[in-house]
């Protein structure tokens, strides 16, 4: 190969592994000396002046989070010490925005994209932001492919339009993308509204009790509206009056009083690698089964009032996936890793340094904030600093600085132990068998619109790309690979006689070549309420 076809840093350095960042271990936690996936994810932060890299079409409304005090039948406090989930009787302040990802400030809300779901929960132990979507999976588990994705998923950088040939180019080479995919292509792409769509954190995260004992949980808000979707012909024509309609919607509900209002679930693993389950649960592409990881109710989020400022309040507005209270944490989810340093990054450079001293962003009054960050532009406020306004640094030996919060009694350790490196899955890494769960879930007028919508994107791509997406969609399930085959006019045999992806394990095996099977595949999958 040419040398000026090889991929480097910024500083010269070849780059030798593209797809995975380095982790303790397969399946351990991301370190900070990722540089390449440091540079990377930190110069795409700053690609876009001013408006957001993704999900720059957005809207917001302030609203409350009421506690059930229960996660499910049990005492929220059996699984988590936040006292956001365990204290009830309390209204702690939320602001939330919902976006569209990929297009543009001023696109239209009826794009088939999938949609931001994210809440900043003002509490009494300062912000916890859940940042997530609307659809419960993602396109890739690794986030040092965030900027190749949205790259291919943005306009063309030579005729800015957005080309159907490199979104597929894309997905035909990762096909843990095909789970989203049928959810993005199916009606399911495009919500009819912000109020009658559900939302998900889509990472894995952990609970964590006073006894330091940690579950894995998935996090879920689940519309007592209904869910609602559009075709493309519905959408099509709601575009051709009004490109703001979900904005609209929302505004005008609100402001009528019909509060929307969501039930906030959670699903529950015990910690662990999980081996017995024939998906990785650090997997964001997967869903948990709900028969074996049911939705526990545990709140409700009411959204009463819309901003008195789109600006100041929307636009402002700063999210991160880091932001946690305690007794909540982080698991090993490299998407989850990635987009905690990628998110508050990314407001720093688009808000400023002190975007946390915005009202918008700020912690709710009573909570008070002391810290010995100083200056950066745009500083209008210096926080509590205790006894001693000279002694901004800690400790002090004249014990007039700020000092460290008191320990919890029993703290959480992970045990993290293996070689550092990058890493591909080993494990079972089935990325046909829930995308063709989904696909025979949906009812047949929702298979006819994912069809026609694919087929339609298959017309507009080369042929190397049909057939391999004809291929994958064919291991998704027998009926999906031909009727796209057919609608775009694909050779289907051609494609069904691909090898494997070069480094892909063939369909039905692990990468270390052992076969397995999955008798349970269809088991427990999440019903879809049809889209009306």
């Amino acid at each position: 190969m040419a040398d000026d076809r090889i991929l480097t840093t910024r500083q010269g350095h070849p780059v030798r592994d593209n797809q995975s960042m380095r982790t303790v271990g397969e399946r351990g936690p991301a370190t900070l000396e990722n540089y390449q996936f440091i540079e990377k994810i930190t110069h795409f932060d700053r690609e876009r002046i001013p408006e957001r890299v993704v999900h720059a079409r957005g809207a917001g409304a302030h609203g409350y989070f009421e506690a059930y005090g229960t996660i499910g039948d049990e005492p929220a406090s059996k699984y988590t010490r936040a006292r956001v989930l365990n204290e009830t009787g309390v209204k702690t302040p939320m602001f939330v925005r919902f976006s569209t990802v990929a297009g543009a400030k001023e696109s239209p809300e009826t794009e088939r994209d999938p949609r931001g779901f994210a809440v900043k929960f003002k509490t009494v132990d300062g912000n916890w932001d859940l940042v997530g979507n609307n659809l419960k999976v993602f396109f890739i588990r690794d986030a040092i492919k965030f900027p190749d994705m949205i790259h291919a998923f943005k306009p063309d950088p030579v005729t800015n339009r957005q080309e159907a040939w490199r979104f597929f180019d894309f997905i035909a080479s990762h096909p843990e993308s095909l789970h989203m995919v049928t959810h993005l292509k199916s009606p399911w792409g495009i919500p009819a509204n912000y109020r009658e769509m559900e939302g998900s954190g889509v990472n894995t995260y952990k609970l964590v009790n006073d006894q330091g004992e940690a579950v894995l949980c998935k996090f879920h808000w689940e519309p007592k509206q209904g869910v609602r979707n559009l075709t493309s012909a519905q959408a099509a024509e709601i575009q051709g009056r009004d490109v703001g309609h979900a904005t609209r919607d929302l505004y005008d509900n609100i402001s009528a009083g019909n509060f929307p209002e969501w039930e906030f679930c959670v699903q529950i693993m015990p910690d662990g690698p999980n081996e017995h389950l024939t998906f990785d649960p650090l997997d964001d592409t997967k869903l948990w089964p709900v028969d074996q990881f049911p939705l526990l109710p545990c709140g409700r989020m009411v959204l009463d009032r819309v901003p008195d400022n789109f600006f100041a309040e929307v636009e402002q507005s700063a999210f991160g996936t880091g932001v946690l209270v305690d007794g909540i944490d982080f698991s090993d989810d490299k998407m989850l890793q990635g987009r905690t340093l990628s998110y508050s990054d990314t407001q720093r450079y688009r808000v400023g340094a002190n975007y946390l001293q915005l009202p918008i962003n700020a912690p709710q009054p009573g909570v008070k904030v002391y810290s010995n960050q100083r200056d950066g532009q745009m500083t209008y406020a210096v926080d509590g600093t205790g006894a001693n306004k000279h002694i901004n640094y800690e400790p002090s030996t004249l014990n007039q600085g700020l000092l460290e919060a008191p320990k919890p009694a029993k703290e959480y350790h992970q045990l993290v132990e293996g070689h550092l490196g990058r890493y591909q899955p080993t494990r079972v890494q089935d990325d046909y068998t829930q995308a063709g769960v989904r696909y025979r879930s949906f009812q047949d007028w929702e298979r006819d619109d994912l069809i026609a919508n694919l087929v339609g994107d298959m017309k507009a791509c080369p042929e190397p790309i049909q057939l391999r997406m004809v291929y994958h969609f064919s291991h998704c399930d027998e009926d999906y690979g031909r009727r796209v085959a057919e609608g775009a006019g694909i050779d289907l045999a051609k494609a069904k006689a691909l090898p494997p992806l070069p480094g892909k394990p063939a369909p039905g095996q692990n990468r270390t070549g052992s076969t397995y099977t999955d008798g349970k595949a269809e088991e427990g999958m999440p019903q879809l309420q049809a889209a009306e």
